[in-house]
Order: structure tokens, then C-alpha cells, then sequence
């Protein structure tokens, strides 16, 4: 399972605090079958606690998942900044998954280079 996060991700993931550790925590429930919402397309809602909390109240974290292969973060955002993405957003984000999701080992590497993924590291 490779685990990545995009550029965008990478910096609200910093600005927020959130750990790898709590990124590798929601890909591992996603493994075991605990997917919080199936939004289709590719894409899953994965809770995360903020520090020193529970999930309910933390960060809502929308992820390109292919079981056993691959996992990109995409979007975050704390539950008491909005209840949920709009329809038109979900839609975006569905083609956006497709393409990381679709996309072949050399395009990754590249798109590593380039500064547009950031692979995690994952010990299952």
C-alpha cells in the first residue's frame, strides 16, 4: 500500500498538526473495511481526531482509495469549519482521484519530482 498526500494536502496537514501517524491510522481502518463515507468515484471520508480528542469533533480527511494499492489525501477540513463539501466539489475531487488513481508508477515518479505528491511511508 502506497500512501500520498497532495501539495495542497501537505500544507494544510502542516498547518493543522496533523501527523502521518494519524494519516497511516485512517488508510489502516480503510484496510480493515471501516470507511466513514463511501462518496463514490474513488473517494472515501476518513475521520481523524484533532490532539487530545475524539474523531466526531476532529478533521473530515477526503482520500482516493484503492484497497491494497494506493491512497491519496486530497482534502481536509475541521468539522466546525463546515458540515461537508458541496456537490460540485465532490465532483472535482472524483476526477482528481480518478487521475492519482489511474495513474502509472512512472507518472508518480514524476509527479514526486515535481513537488505534487509527497509519498508517506507505511509500514503495514
Amino acid at each position: 500500500m502506497r500512501i500520498f498526500k497532495t501539495k495542497w494536502f501537505v500544507r494544510y496537514a502542516r498547518q493543522e498538526r496533523i501527523e502521518d501517524i494519524s494519516l497511516h491510522e485512517a488508510i489502516e481502518r480503510a484496510e480493515r473495511g471501516i470507511v466513514d463515507a463511501d462518496l463514490g468515484g474513488g473517494v472515501i471520508k476518513q475521520r481523524i481526531p484533532r490532539r487530545g480528542q475524539g474523531r466526531a469533533g476532529g478533521y473530515r480527511l477526503l482520500v482516493a482509495y484503492r484497497s491494497g494499492e494506493r491512497a491519496v489525501f486530497l482534502y481536509g477540513f475541521a468539522k466546525n469549519e463546515r458540515e461537508n463539501i458541496e456537490n460540485d466539489e465532490l465532483e472535482t475531487l472524483r476526477e482528481i482521484a480518478a487521475a492519482w488513481l489511474e495513474a502509472k508508477a512512472d507518472r508518480l515518479e514524476h509527479a514526486i519530482k515535481e513537488g505534487l505528491l509527497y509519498e508517506t511511508i507505511y509500514d503495514d
